[in-house]
């Protein structure tokens, strides 16, 4: 049985759990990488990852590289004398990278492979109205999310539950199925599985402006698996329009309202502490949202000072 000795590759939150899970299972880690410090915020102060403050304050040996294929960062990474490298929520790593170490390179993916291979599993699960969900640890290859899968674990998505909760849920289960397949590894005992691509497979595609926007003229059950798909972050958004204002407005909760009605689709509806959106099968709910420069509010907070006219539209 060979002792591991392990470089951790890493950058959110996400990950932190799991590098930490490896550590109080006295698992060697010889090195972390992470990535490069950025600037964020209105002052642009500069960022550490997740992962960078958990190996500060650990004391573990850290690499920054902006460039993977980079000769100097290959030799400091061949120094460490890995014979495992462990990759949670990372980037693509070219073949230099992965292939170096003697036991292989292994990576914790948020969802059950082959589906939602991808940038943003845990989200696309809860939008596309999934009821289960899990972890695969599997080999790097060539290409991204598809190589020969260790292991999974499996966990169900309630009907209510927002990106936040999944991503909290997963870690703890990734984190078991880290230990488990580090355990595999070290004993020797790792049979794999090829995945097997089919037509039905789902992609985990990059967020970004455009798919987080909310259309008003889908059914009210894929509205709410969008806000909670993207609540916390990045956030569902769309925009309120009264009186000739116009404001883009994040929701971070709703829920669904099953009634008919004979509102316009996008009319908002409001009483003293109620804000409804109407949809072609009920109402969308809003419990709590985001105006322009302002905090996060629950909707009677917004409510106490903005009126909206009988013509107010979420468009």
């Amino acid at each position: 049985m060979e002792k591991l000795r392990i470089v951790f590759m890493g950058t959110p939150e996400f990950a932190v759990g799991i590098l930490d899970t490896i550590i109080q299972n006295n698992y060697e880690v010889v090195g972390v990488i992470t990535a490069v410090d950025k600037p964020a915020g209105r002052g642009q102060k500069i960022k550490y990852s997740a992962v960078k403050e958990y190996a500060l304050e650990h004391n573990l040996r850290l690499l920054q590289p902006a460039n993977l294929k980079d000769e100097t960062f290959l030799a400091e990474l061949q120094s460490l004398n890995a014979n495992l490298q462990v990759v949670v929520a990372f980037r693509m790593l070219p073949e230099a990278v992965w292939r170096m170490p003697k036991l292989g390179t292994f990576n914790l993916h948020a969802s059950l492979l082959p589906n939602y291979r991808g940038a943003a599993p845990i989200n696309w699960a809860i939008i596309n109205g999934e009821t289960k969900t899990g972890v695969t640890t599997f080999f790097i290859d060539d290409k991204i999310d598809t190589g020969a899968m260790i292991l999974s674990k499996e966990i169900e998505i309630t009907s209510e539950e927002n990106a936040g909760v999944l991503h909290d849920k997963l870690m703890v289960i990734g984190s078991d199925a880290v230990v488990e397949t580090l355990a595999l590894i070290e004993k020797e005992n790792i049979t794999t599985t090829i995945q097997q691509d089919n037509a039905e497979i789902k992609t985990a595609y990059k967020l970004n402006r455009e798919n987080c926007k909310i259309d008003w003229t889908k059914s009210a059950v894929e509205i709410h698996n969008l806000i909670r798909g993207l609540s916390p972050y990045p956030t569902a958004w769309c925009f309120f329009k009264d009186n000739g204002e116009e404001w883009n407005v994040k929701i971070y909760e709703a829920k669904i309202i099953s009634e008919k009605h004979s509102f316009e689709t996008g009319q908002i509806i409001t009483t003293k502490k109620e804000i409804k959106i109407a949809v072609k099968d009920g109402f969308i709910q809003i419990l709590s949202l985001q105006l322009p420069g302002k905090k996060k509010m629950q909707a009677h907070e917004l409510l106490n000072g903005v009126a909206f006219s009988e013509k107010a539209q979420a468009e």
